[in-house]
């Protein structure tokens, strides 16, 4: 029988990656997550019991369980290119916390999860100098720039991994998938996988009236993924504009009399604005404004150049977010439409951490069954 690992997921947010570990059989013990909304949910599909909702600077040291693994993102914005870049960021300091809870958990393994560019920030430099002779020098430190359509999720999403081990250093996960299947890879999951068959005008602009105590407080809430599958009632020009963008196109495909200003005299760049998503292909990443075409690739893929009938001019749902997101079917979640648009957006997609958490589930296994083996040899 397979032991259950336990776990404390860190700026859990709507629990992307305690939905990826617990797909592999992690346990969580303890999830802190400041943003009131995300906790909510966290809390609605997890348990509030251990959900510690509030600053994790006010997670007090004594209420840190010991545990297998410690997983989580410190806010990322600072870093992002999204983001100000500016490495005096408070929210970038917030790794410091994380690894308190790391020197007061002795997990055997933790993760720690970023943006693409924290690997070349100055925190990160401080990051390795506190595992060279700092409060995580017993770790390994192994980190990669990992795309989640690489690991089985409909979503080019890059983040940066880092795996710090203490029973032996852990690499990040080798790729389960390819744009083009060879070898003992498998072809990228496509967006059709996801999100092909639910109705393609959603029946609702609105979420149903609803709400729930949690921490205290009240929220929005819980609404079902069916339930997120509401659209919005753009302008008749916004349909125009999107009538004319077709799979993989963009901005670049309208007219010029449907151009704003400052499209028209922006000549390059900004590719994926107002773009269509491809059936064929994963989408990019899903961000926190995906119901604003303006703001990336978030038109709906269905669109046929010779017969209009069977264009589909909408962003997509936030139901579809959520599963190109791999959040499952059954997921509940909390707050207003743009909080859980947020939450989606800033999650970690489910099935990039389920590999991670395969590679360190095995690594566990691997270092508890050489221990066995040198009891073994010892007693012999």
């Amino acid at each position: 029988m397979t032991e259950t690992l336990s776990l404390i997921d860190l700026f859990a947010g709507c629990g992307g990656m305690t939905v990826g570990f617990a797909r592999e059989g992690f346990r969580s013990e303890l999830a802190v997550e400041f943003d009131f909304a995300a906790a909510a949910t966290y809390a609605q599909n997890f348990g509030e019991s251990h959900t510690f909702f509030g600053d994790i600077a006010d997670l007090p040291d004594e209420d840190i369980p010991e545990v297998d693994v410690v997983i989580g993102g410190p806010p990322c914005q600072g870093f992002s290119n999204l983001g100000s870049r500016d490495v005096d960021d408070p929210r970038n300091k917030l790794w410091k916390e994380y690894l308190r809870v790391v020197a007061h958990a002795r997990p055997k393994v933790f993760v720690l999860e970023n943006v693409q560019r924290f690997s070349k920030s100055a925190e990160f430099d401080l990051l390795l100098a506190e595992a060279d002779h700092g409060c995580i020098q017993e770790y390994e430190l192994r980190w990669g720039v990992l795309l989640a359509s690489d690991y089985g999720v409909a979503q080019r999403r890059p983040r940066t991994i880092v795996i710090g081990s203490r029973i032996g250093a852990i690499d990040p996960p080798t790729p389960t998938h390819a744009r083009i299947a060879h070898a003992d890879l498998k072809p990228w999951k496509t967006v059709k996988e996801r999100i092909d068959g639910l109705p393609e005008r959603p029946s609702t602009t609105e979420l149903p009236v609803r709400s729930t105590d949690v921490f205290d407080g009240t929220v929005q809430g819980p609404f079902s993924m069916e339930e997120l599958h509401f659209g919005r009632n753009p302008r008749p020009m916004s349909l125009e504009r999107y009538d004319h963008v077709p799979p993989g196109g963009g901005r670049f495909d309208l007219p010029d009399h449907l151009l704003p200003r400052c499209w028209r005299e922006k000549t390059s760049g900004t590719t994926d604005v107002m773009g269509r998503m491809k059936w064929d292909a994963p989408s990019l990443t899903i961000r926190t404004e995906f119901f604003k075409p303006e703001k990336g690739q978030y038109l709906h893929p269905q669109w046929e150049a010779n017969n209009p009938a069977r264009r589909v001019n909408r962003v997509i749902t936030h139901r579809e977010a959520a599963l190109l997101q791999d959040f499952p079917d059954h997921y509940r979640w909390c707050g207003s439409k743009t909080q859980i648009a947020k939450q989606i957006g800033n999650a970690v997609p489910a099935g990039l951490a389920a590999a991670v958490a395969r590679q360190v589930k095995a690594a566990i296994a691997a270092a508890g069954q050489e221990n066995d083996d040198d009891g073994f040899a010892e007693a012999v």
